[in-house]
């Protein structure tokens, strides 16, 4: 790898020296590019060139934005033989001690775009920040991915044969709208994209370029153009797309950050403000969901061949669907805050259980997806006698559950994170009911790793795998 530093700069002289000097202890070569700054920038610029010989000044002789300067540095590093360029803004908002962790990186993945992932102290305009959760929105509907988590950063490596070949067949933005433009168009054009979280300040009395009603103008434009160009390479990306995984071994869709939000947005607003969030994400899914679509309609299609109506299905009863499992997952947040009582729960023999609570003896409870799993947990609030154990698959829903932790960390209710249902686990499930608690487990929820251990039973009409190795364990 041969890596060069970027400086796009506009008159930005306070601090230009003291980054270049903190610069130097890498000993790579430096482009700094004065986009037509005025005549002290300038002069302080000349000097820095003069004192330095490892940077290398080039001049736009009249402004033409922050985008085109940093165009101008990564074609002059590519002509002067660079794989490699480093983007660093000259305002001295970067944590210039992480630059030796994105090179590492770099050079373990030399295809990818490195890029930070901005950690705000309190000195962030709070304008600012709430701007960027639009873009990354946007973003994520552009790509149709999360795999972008912060696409406004200007502290990134870029791997340059990939941006010499994307210059030469687009024209992006020169202003604030590049830096989100050219992640996006390198992510559709198969550049991997790899973020590294890092800290990002606003100096006191720092200089802002952003002009609020023209850039947003910009980048509202700019988000229009690509949200055009992902409807166009769609069909393209649903042909090349064909999913036949098992359900256990496919992660969760939404990130950390994203189920984060839902859940505190439920906190402070309850449910009309969680849905106010939660639907529009919902029809992202679904519009972007091709598998859990076609799953959907096959699942609702086999209900109505066993009914009496001769209504066909549509796109819109998958949306109900869908709509129906997010309003499944309020429930479950519901119970993990407490917002369910023992009475409005409903479950086929109540007193059975109820009954053998009584006796201190534990019990195994076999539910299915037709109920909520999370709905056991108004039992194990309101039964203080008895602590109630849910058996998880949890690999492929690790952030959920993660934050439905932290709602309640003193939740009495116990889940039991199973990545595979062999001998271990039915010795855990067996010692847990010799305690006098209860164990939880979803009958109809088999693993990848199932086969083999499963018997089919009629659902629908059709014959479906359900659990009967661990059952006989635990008979055992």
């Amino acid at each position: 790898m041969k890596l060069a530093l970027i400086i796009p700069n506009y008159n930005h002289h306070q601090v230009i020296e003291q980054t270049l000097t903190q610069l130097a202890q890498f000993n790579l070569p430096c482009y700094l590019i004065d986009d037509g700054s005025q005549d002290e920038t300038r002069y302080v610029l000349q000097e820095m060139a003069d004192k330095f010989p490892w940077v290398t000044l080039i001049h736009h002789p009249f402004n033409r934005g922050k985008g085109a300067a940093v165009i101008t540095g990564l074609r002059a590093a590519f002509a002067d033989g660079f794989s490699h360029a480093l983007q660093i803004d000259a305002d001295g908002q970067h944590n210039l001690a992480d630059i030796p962790n994105m090179i590492d990186c770099a050079q373990a993945n030399p295809l990818a775009l490195i890029s930070g992932k901005p950690e705000y102290d309190d000195s962030v305009p709070k304008g600012r920040l709430y701007g960027r959760y639009i873009t990354h929105f946007g973003v994520w509907i552009e790509t149709l991915s999360f795999d972008i988590q912060d696409s406004m950063c200007g502290f990134r490596i870029y791997p340059l044969a990939a941006t010499e070949a994307l210059f030469q067949y687009e024209s992006l933005g020169e202003r604030m709208d590049f830096d989100i433009e050219i992640m996006v168009k390198l992510y559709w054009k198969k550049t991997p994209v790899i973020q590294i979280p890092t800290k990002v300040i606003y100096p006191e009395n720092g200089i802002s370029h952003f002009q609020g009603f023209q850039d947003n103008l910009r980048i509202s434009w700019m988000h229009t153009k690509l949200f055009f160009g992902m409807l166009k390479r769609l069909p393209q990306k649903r042909a090349s797309h064909h999913d036949n995984r098992h359900w256990s071994t496919m992660q969760e869709r939404g990130s950390y950050w994203g189920i984060k939000l839902l859940a505190e947005s439920y906190r402070f607003g309850g449910h009309w403000l969680c849905r106010a969030i939660m639907y529009p994400v919902i029809g992202y899914f679904f519009l972007t969901g091709s598998t859990a679509r076609k799953a959907s309609i096959d699942f609702l299609q086999q209900v109505q061949n066993i009914s009496d109506s001769t209504k066909k299905i549509s796109w819109q009863d998958s949306l109900n669907h869908f709509l129906s499992f997010g309003n499944a997952a309020l429930d479950r947040i519901d119970a993990w805050c407490d917002r369910i009582k023992l009475s409005e729960v409903d479950f086929a023999d109540r007193q059975i259980l109820a009954k053998q609570i009584e006796t201190g003896k534990g019990a195994v409870l076999l539910v299915s997806h037709l109920g909520n799993l999370e709905l056991c947990r108004a039992i194990s609030i309101h039964q203080k006698r008895v602590k109630v154990n849910v058996m998880v698959l949890t690999h492929h829903a690790e952030n959920f559950n993660k934050v439905l932790q932290q709602l309640n960390p003193k939740s009495s209710l116990n889940l039991i994170q199973v990545n595979e249902l062999d001998p271990s686990t039915a010795m855990l499930l067996q010692q847990k009911i010799e305690q006098g608690e209860l164990v939880v487990i979803a009958a109809d929820r088999t693993s990848a790793n199932s086969q083999g251990r499963v018997i089919d039973l009629p659902f629908l009409g059709k014959p479906a795998p359900s659990l009967k190795a661990l059952l006989f364990w635990l008979a055992y």
